[in-house]
């Protein structure tokens, strides 16, 4: 565990000295903003530095038992070869949060990047092989988008394969779970969210404003735990609508991420632009209102103007499945019981944030909420010590924090007989 513990902080130590190289690769790649990407190296490498120090923190156990001439002893023994099938929008970090953990419990790993962005995986491997990690630890499969589910698929039924982990869509990952089965493989899945922001009459209005703009606008709105619908009480809703649509037009910048001023990229691809045009379609012609924004950029290609609509119903299709793009749909609601039935209405339950400086209704919100993370007054909450995963259809599993490396872990029972 000392030498896997050392080798994976040099790998750590190694991208933060190559922070800006790999943050270029990945606005190279996804299109986020440079300041975003390098913002992602150092989460990134954080989960390598973080499952460097947890390597040497495998605990095993001894058990008291009734039989004076038996003793118990539990170890943690590694899985074995795990399978590793990671997304487009966070193309470094991803990789790390899973590939840390199972190294540092003493796994090797086959990676298979997204399509879209093989490169960060690749970059990676190169500093692995820097690091001193031994060639077929950490190994990288890319392939083209017509290949992905015929290697998903050869990654999920091999019998070598111990474990998969998955981050990516719902869908995908029901497919992945009935191939794993076959083989009754051990299964992580970081599946989609349909993230609530509830403001409550007793919020700071500003303070979630702010919450709002970092949480549903970075990356585009295409991260797992983006918000996807927000509701917003009665009392402090208009206030919240106009002070949110300043906020949007006066500090996103559309354009290349290469350019230093841009906060918001372009979306990933044609697919993803036509699924935010359907969404505001749909919304408008039930009665939704459009803000700010609402239409492709001026720039053209991928880029979409980020979009707040108002008037917004649960009947709507923004409000019932995942945009993945920069739109942000308000619902206004009366009672905080409602505003939890709304939130919990969904089938998926990965990230919930709220703003309330009301402490009992902090307590009461929070337990409610059926979602694997939760938000209270903070719109960013991810970090290599916090366990990172969702309920209900959003997963299986936590990654990051001292339960992460424990997907990556068989418990085996030894008795001793006979004393």
């Amino acid at each position: 565990s000392q030498e896997r513990s050392a080798r994976l902080r040099r790998w750590y130590e190694l991208m933060m000295e190559n922070k800006e190289e790999l943050a270029r690769i990945i606005t190279a790649e996804n299109g986020k903003p440079l300041k975003e990407a390098q913002g992602e190296i150092t989460y990134s490498a954080s989960f390598l530095e973080w499952f460097a120090e947890e390597a040497r923190r495998i605990y095993g156990d001894v058990i008291p038992v009734s039989a004076k001439d038996r003793r118990v002893l539990v170890l943690k023994q590694p899985v074995g070869v795990a399978a590793i099938i990671t997304p487009w929008n966070f193309p470094s970090a991803m990789i790390t949060r899973k590939v840390g953990a199972a190294l540092a419990a003493g796994c090797t790993v086959v990676v298979k990047p997204a399509e879209d962005t093989p490169l960060s995986a690749l970059a990676l491997g190169e500093l692995a092989n820097q690091a001193g990690i031994p060639a077929g630890v950490y190994n990288v499969v890319p392939c083209s988008r017509q290949q992905t589910a015929a290697v998903g698929e050869v990654l999920c039924t091999d019998p070598l394969v111990s474990k998969i982990s998955f981050t990516g869509s719902t869908a995908t990952g029901k497919i992945l779970l009935k191939h794993a089965a076959g083989t009754v493989k051990r299964v992580s899945m970081e599946l989609g969210g349909h993230a609530p922001f509830i403001v409550f009459d007793s919020a700071n209005v500003d303070r979630a404003v702010a919450g709002a703009l970092a949480s549903k606008y970075r990356n585009s709105g295409q991260t797992c735990v983006c918000t996807n619908r927000f509701l917003v009480q009665k009392g402090i809703h208009d206030e919240f609508v106009e002070k949110f649509a300043k906020a949007i037009d006066k500090e996103l910048h559309v354009g290349n991420g290469f350019d230093a001023k841009t906060t918001q990229g372009p979306l990933i691809n044609e697919k993803a632009v036509e699924k935010v045009e359907k969404h505001i379609k749909d919304a408008v012609s039930q009665g939704a209102s459009v803000v700010t924004g609402g239409k492709r950029h001026s720039l053209g290609k991928n880029f979409f103007e980020p979009t707040l609509l108002t008037n917004v119903t649960t009947k709507m299709l923004c409000t019932q499945e995942e945009t993945f793009g920069p739109l942000a749909p308000v619902i206004r609601f009366e009672t905080e019981a409602e505003a939890v039935a709304i939130a919990n209405a969904a089938n998926v339950g990965l990230a919930g944030y709220f703003y309330s400086q009301d402490p009992a209704q902090i307590w009461r919100v929070a337990e409610q909420m059926e979602v694997g993370m939760v938000g209270v007054n903070e719109g960013i909450i991810s970090s290599a010590e916090c366990p990172f995963g969702g309920i209900k259809e959003s997963g299986l599993g936590r990654e990051g924090s001292k339960y992460g490396i424990d997907e990556y872990l068989e418990i085996k029972y030894v008795c001793f007989g006979g004393l």
